[in-house]
């Protein structure tokens, strides 16, 4: 893929992963993220784990405590009872305590499968939960970053939603990536998001992937 290739080159693959949570410690993170900051869900992971023991006690404890631990966060008032919810149904599914390293016997859409039926998880969190923790498998979220910059080279289509993008985008991944390979793209795709193809005023005349953007060439040629 020349825009793997370019972009990667352009933000210094490969990368190095930024966590080594455990699975279930990665998709409670990924639950505080939504739509929040990164350096506040970081702020009210820590402070979540710094005031209960374990996630079991998280699970069983007073919800109005687990709101508190987590205020750093955007709607702490929803995310506490999601959270406990999230951690009762891993219990029961799984008959006990459980980290879902189990995870890692099973293929990749099994496993997002088996994610994705826990309340408030979707392919973004499935994927990173994989992903980003310490199972180090090649499934891949996709963030507003990544899905605004797959669209504008059309590697997905204007119209295709978060849900439909992870499953479009998936499949155009050669099937022999592994982990870092898959993390490498995600990245490269997200700074680009972030650093060039911005939201408003793209900077698509220092774009290094400019020649294979539709979106991009419209924009310099004045066709939009």
């Amino acid at each position: 893929m020349l825009v793997h290739e370019r972009l990667c080159a352009e933000y210094g693959a490969p990368f190095r992963f930024f966590s080594v949570k455990d699975p279930l410690s990665e998709l409670i993170s990924a639950l505080l993220s939504h739509r929040t900051r990164n350096q506040d869900s970081h702020r009210a992971y820590q402070q979540l784990r710094a005031h209960f023991s374990s996630w079991d006690a998280v699970r069983d404890a007073p919800t109005a405590e687990v709101q508190e631990a987590i205020s750093a966060c955007t709607w702490p008032e929803q995310k506490a009872p999601r959270i406990q919810h999230v951690l009762r149904e891993v219990s029961q599914r799984c008959g006990g305590p459980c980290d879902l390293a189990f995870l890692a016997e099973m293929p990749i859409p099994e496993a997002r499968a088996w994610l994705e039926q826990l309340p408030g998880v979707g392919p973004k969190t499935s994927a990173a939960t994989l992903l980003f923790s310490s199972l180090r498998l090649p499934a891949m979220p996709v963030d507003s970053h990544h899905h605004r910059v797959a669209q504008r080279l059309a590697l997905i289509g204007p119209k295709v939603d978060e849900k439909l993008a992870h499953k479009l985008l998936a499949e155009l991944l050669p099937p022999a990536w592994d982990a870092q390979q898959v993390y490498d793209h995600h990245e490269a795709l997200m700074f680009h998001g972030q650093k060039c193809c911005y939201f408003h005023t793209p900077a698509c005349g220092r774009c290094v992937v400019l020649n294979l953007c539709p979106f991009g060439q419209a924009q310099v040629t004045g066709d939009r």
